[in-house]
């Protein structure tokens, strides 16, 4: 099976002519454990996610806030290995059709070998790759694997990216563009903040690609103020509140979850 790059570029295209934008989710492999990350993950869409994230948990996750850094501990913690993530892709996305992409940091994909891993992610119905610490510079070994293996590869811009650096990262990227909102580490924020609308409308002038917003979001009214101006809304640290909150009670973890992403479903539409 090639990877599912056409099946992301549907999903965009389709929210956009439902004139609002796409609900993208994340969560990390093996957290609570493997098995209870898939479920949690096909809870999202169940509740109104169009694109999911399954993240690489990583023993030093710089860009990642307290909340992500904890999911990745209990799931490093029990044992998880890069071969349960590609499986998570692969069940999701059996599981729901949706389009499913890997969140993660390089070393463990160079680690692992490239080619290796985009064969294997793609092997499974994954829709490709966001990775927020590789340099548009050196991604070209990288990009090359992905484009053979069908995989979209997806980078971060972020307020300080100046104008001629953004349309040099986008212009390597394909399926959507991450525009980090805030400055910092990811987790969720009392306000979204004006700086997304403003790296939004740039980075919107260097490129065609959909422009998917992520860091602080963790409500439905910010989920509409995102989506007024973005074509995605992405959402991260509130999911893993979720599941942690639930402790050891599976089926209200999995009931938060799914009920999150039916509201905040409800703020891309009301945008």
């Amino acid at each position: 099976m090639s990877g599912n790059i056409p099946l992301l570029d549907a999903a965009l295209a389709r929210t956009r002519t439902e004139d609002r934008a796409a609900l993208v989710g994340y969560l990390p492999a093996g957290f609570p454990d493997v098995e209870g990350g898939i479920d949690a993950i096909c809870a999202m869409v169940e509740g109104g996610c169009d694109v999911v994230e399954v993240g690489l948990p990583h023993s030093d996750p710089v860009l990642d806030g307290p909340v992500i850094q904890t999911a990745d501990d209990i799931a490093l913690r029990g044992g998880l290995r890069i071969r349960d993530v590609v499986r998570t892709v692969g069940e999701v996305y059996g599981r729901t059709g949706a389009p499913v992409l890997c969140m993660t940091y390089w070393n463990p994909v160079d680690r692992y070998g490239v080619e290796r891993f985009a064969e294997d992610l793609a092997a499974v119905g994954g829709a490709g790759c966001i990775l927020p610490d590789l340099p548009v510079e050196e991604s070209g070994v990288w990009r090359a694997a992905a484009e053979k293996h069908g995989l979209a590869t997806v980078f971060v811009v972020a307020p300080s990216s100046r104008d001629e650096r953004l349309a040099k990262i986008t212009a390597a990227g394909s399926g959507f563009v991450y525009a980090a909102s805030l400055m910092g580490v990811t987790g969720t924020r009392v306000s979204v903040g004006a700086q997304a609308a403003d790296l939004v409308a740039r980075t919107r002038a260097t490129t065609g690609l959909p422009v998917c917003v992520g860091l602080g979001v963790s409500n439905a009214a910010q989920a509409a103020e995102v989506a007024a101006f973005a074509d995605g809304v992405i959402v991260g640290s509130a999911f893993v509140l979720r599941v942690l909150d639930a402790g050891a009670d599976r089926a209200a973890g999995l009931a938060a979850v799914r009920a999150l992403a039916g509201e905040l479903a409800a703020g891309v539409r009301r945008a």
